[in-house]
């Protein structure tokens, strides 16, 4: 069994078994190669995702001199200034004020009038598949579908979707543990490519607004709302990078998981009536967002360790999603299970404001191939992305017959 090793190849194949040792060893474990306290247990990250001792940020409090940390190198600097403003990186009161501006173009009605866009987006997809006989997945149906649907919703231009992936895929390199200086690279050009096309049509909705987020977030910020141009543009790219990675990952991990139980897939094809909880079974048991970090900003005491403030706290979200204190017999994929708490939309303040249109997303796409492609098989073993934090595949080779 490979030991919790974020670097190993044998690890990334599979990290359930490690999880599990990691769990049996205790609460809290502190891994000096990243500099973190590892929380794998059910119990604790869910607690820990609403103590508000643990932050996102700690410059709403301290400055990193007085926090213990270094500042990020001043070449990085494009990449903090983008991240640093989006509303998952930061904490009360601007989380909140950002949060309840753009939880409008998520409410339960909003997101509901996009399913038949979003329905026919992904037939339209999975056509195109099935026309050619089989395809990649990933690059064909699981991509395309939620990049179109939140640049749909920012109001992004059909013609300049292009590099939107590309950006997204850079940026999200640095969300690694110990991203290496080209990785930094590429997210630092990445930033500033992303920030100054958004700059750009954030100038042409303020002379010719739209029915999209950016037009509604500037005329919130003309109402009195206030929104400083880089918190705009910084919550534009957050939602375009969170609100389709997860989505991407969730896809293929599922199909893939899928086609490795076939006695689990062949019962969804029987019953379409069971891809709701389907889809809540597939994010649990490959998890797309293997870890989340947070600061200790207030000392905090785990199962008799005390964890300082200035620590850097781990929550493992695929080793709870397979916590047999919570789940039953977690490592068996179970279409129909009744009782499924996942945390892969994470919980408190920074629960996913997406999640509820992931699903529909999700459920389109599974509907699609059920219906148009109820032959598709593996055409080749897929080869995984060498990420541990957001954990993905480089693509899912399939054919339908």
């Amino acid at each position: 069994m490979a030991a919790f090793d974020p670097w190993d190849p044998a690890f990334l194949a599979d990290p359930y078994p490690a999880y599990a040792d990691l769990r049996a060893k205790g609460r809290v474990q502190y891994y000096e190669p990243t500099n973190q306290w590892l929380v794998p247990q059910h119990a604790d990250v869910s607690a820990l995702l609403r103590d508000r001792r643990l932050g996102r940020t700690y410059q709403h409090r301290f400055s990193h001199e007085d926090f213990g940390r270094t500042p990020p190198p001043a070449e990085h600097e494009p990449f903090h200034t983008l991240n640093d403003h989006g509303m998952l990186d930061l904490e009360p009161p601007d989380h909140t004020r950002i949060r309840r501006l753009v939880s409008k173009a998520f409410t339960p009605r909003t997101v509901e009038r996009l399913k038949p866009y979003v329905a026919r987006l992904a037939g339209e997809l999975v056509d195109g598949l099935v026309r050619k006989g089989g395809g990649d997945l990933l690059g064909d149906v699981a991509e395309p579908l939620p990049v179109a649907v939140i640049a749909e919703m920012l109001g992004i231009p059909e013609a300049d979707r292009g590099p939107l992936r590309p950006w997204s895929a850079d940026i999200c390199g640095m969300y690694e543990l110990n991203p290496p200086e080209d990785v930094a690279a590429r997210a630092v050009r990445a930033s500033v490519e992303f920030s100054e096309y958004l700059r750009g049509l954030i100038a042409v909705r303020r002379d010719e607004p739209g029915d999209d987020l950016i037009s509604g977030l500037i005329a919130a910020h003309d109402e009195g709302d206030r929104l400083t141009e880089q918190e705009m543009i910084s919550t534009c790219v957050l939602l375009l990078n969170a609100g389709h990675e997860a989505t991407v990952n969730a896809t293929v991990n599922g199909w893939y998981a899928l086609f490795r139980n076939p006695d689990q897939l062949a019962a969804l094809r029987a019953d379409h009536s069971l891809i709701p909880s389907a889809i809540e079974e597939l994010m649990r048991y490959d998890t797309p967002l293997q870890l989340f970090e947070r600061w200790v900003l207030d000392d905090i005491e785990i199962d008799g360790t005390t964890i300082p403030r200035g620590a850097e706290i781990a929550m493992l979200f695929g080793s709870a999603n397979h916590d047999p204190a919570v789940l039953q017999d977690p490592e068996r994929l179970d279409l129909t299970r009744p009782d499924n708490p996942h945390i892969s939309f994470s919980a408190g303040i920074h629960y996913c404001i997406g999640a509820p249109l992931a699903r529909i997303e999700l459920a389109a796409s599974m509907t699609a191939l059920l219906e148009k492609a109820p032959t598709l098989t593996l055409a080749a073993e897929p080869e995984r992305k060498p990420n541990f934090v957001i954990r993905g595949l480089e693509g899912l080779r399939v054919e339908v017959e």
